[in-house]
């Protein structure tokens, strides 16, 4: 049984990569195609390049505060021993907002899936029920929906190979560049609008890697496992990306595939036509990738509402613990009420002209690039705040590597808000929202931190 306030190690290396990947997979399938719309498949892969050399970079860098510092709140936790409460509500707000907004774009991507299938099902009843059957695996234990998630990502990473060797024949390198830059078969400075347009949705196919901070109160040995699936993750992710992008859009019109749900079936109807038992192989296994994101970022997001309801930023009662199964059981439920009511919200809200999935994901990759920003400056505060603190894996390339990944994302910022305005505009006015509740109930926070001791290094070291 666990301790009020504490969550019990039971992860090894391979759930944690399987997390790191699963997390991010359902990126693959659905999601990044958008950017095509706004950059071309040329201007896009410019975008992606950066994205990826960011990703790369600050996970190279992450590592370092994830192994040093192994709590539950992940980012919050770092940002708030660096800059203290004020630093860990803007990171806490941004982590949440990124994981609480991913799912529903994801259960939205389920449906759709499935209506290719069969087409009288309407997707959004189809996103309610994957967040009923995904909660309650969630709620029922860590350990057995890590081993979950890992069989289904496991699968999906089969079913992406899939997809590139089915498709890989009828690939065109002609058919990939066509008025690959924003429309036009060449590069002018007009392009670089749809490039930086577009990297809200290069950052999509990475999107959620760092979740795996979140499960490190839940990690054996967090020091060895984290960094071996950190850096396994960040680099099976790089690779996919790579052949998936280059794979789909050289199977035909890519124009067909810059505003769907469902471009990977789409591009391989291209093909082999849409009788094809390839097809509908990719209907049911492609499932699996979606399946193992949006159970991964429910992980994601009931431990970090445990994390902040635990220090006090949130209502206590979100911080409750389920007495036989060890697991953030009200967080899971309160991710995804707010998550099913984004699903139906897109009947009455229509923002910018795109649809509520392109919306969904802007908004969640806004509060990631807040965080990766808090993420990489707390790195360099804590490295002369706490110069003694044990750091049993250092970044990679210090100060260069947290330095790019800083930079990058902070351009990487500048630009989604540019083209972002109202949508950024929304973010900071909830933001603000939330900042009163923090401001009115410093009183709850200190007691909450009274009350519950933050598990340190040496005590999550000393039960794995």
């Amino acid at each position: 049984m666990s301790q009020p306030g504490q969550l019990k190690p039971a992860l090894n290396a391979w759930h944690l990569w399987g997390l790191a990947v699963g997390l991010v997979i359902s990126g693959e399938y659905f999601g990044w195609s958008y950017g095509w719309a706004s950059a071309g498949t040329l201007g896009f892969l410019v975008a992606t390049i950066l994205v990826a050399a960011m990703y790369t970079t600050f996970i190279f860098s992450f590592t370092e505060l994830t192994t040093a510092i192994p709590h539950a709140g992940g980012p919050f936790a770092y940002a708030e021993r660096a800059f203290g409460p004020t630093g860990g509500f803007i990171a806490g707000f941004a982590t949440l907002v990124e994981f609480v907004f991913a799912p529903p774009a994801i259960a939205l991507a389920i449906g759709a899936y499935l209506n290719v299938q069969f087409p009288a099902l309407d997707p959004k009843w189809v996103a309610v029920g994957a967040y009923g059957v995904f909660m309650a695996l969630n709620i029922v234990g860590v350990k057995t929906a890590a081993t979950f998630e890992l069989f289904v990502t496991i699968l999906a990473i089969f079913e992406l190979l899939v997809f590139m060797g089915v498709v890989s024949p009828g690939f065109s390198v002609a058919n990939f560049v066509a008025k690959g830059w924003a429309g036009s078969d060449t590069f002018s400075p007009a392009a670089w609008s749809g490039i930086f347009a577009a990297i809200p949705f290069a950052i999509w196919f990475f999107l959620a890697i760092e979740g795996v901070a979140m499960a490190a109160e839940e990690a054996k040995h967090p020091h060895r496992t984290i960094p071996r699936a950190y850096i396994g993750g960040i680099l099976t992710l790089v690779v996919l990306a790579a052949g998936v992008m280059f794979l789909a859009g050289g199977a035909g019109d890519w124009n067909k595939l810059s505003n769907i749900n469902d471009p990977l079936p789409q591009a391989m109807k291209m093909i082999v036509g849409e009788h094809s038992g390839w097809l509908h192989m990719l209907v049911w296994i492609g499932l699996f990738g979606l399946i193992a994101s949006f159970h991964g970022i429910i992980l994601g997001y009931s431990r970090q509402i445990f994390a902040l309801a635990r220090s006090g930023y949130l209502p206590g009662f979100l911080a409750a613990v389920h007495p036989r199964f060890g697991t953030p059981w009200v967080g899971v439920l309160a991710g995804g009420v707010v998550g099913i009511l984004a699903i139906f919200s897109d009947q009455w809200i229509v923002i910018g002209g795109q649809p509520l999935t392109a919306n969904i994901v802007t908004m969640s990759v806004l509060g990631a690039i807040v965080m990766y920003i808090m993420s990489m400056a707390s790195l360099f505060v804590l490295r002369r705040k706490e110069p003694g603190l044990t750091r049993p894996f250092p970044a990679i390339g210090y100060p260069v590597l947290p330095a790019i990944a800083l930079v990058l994302a902070v351009g990487c910022l500048i630009t989604m808000v540019w083209f972002n305005t109202l949508l950024s505009a929304i973010f900071l006015g909830a933001m603000a929202v939330a900042w009163v509740y923090f401001h009115f109930f410093t009183a709850q926070r200190r007691a909450a931190v009274a009350e519950l001791t933050v598990v340190s290094v040496e005590v999550v070291q000393a039960q794995g």
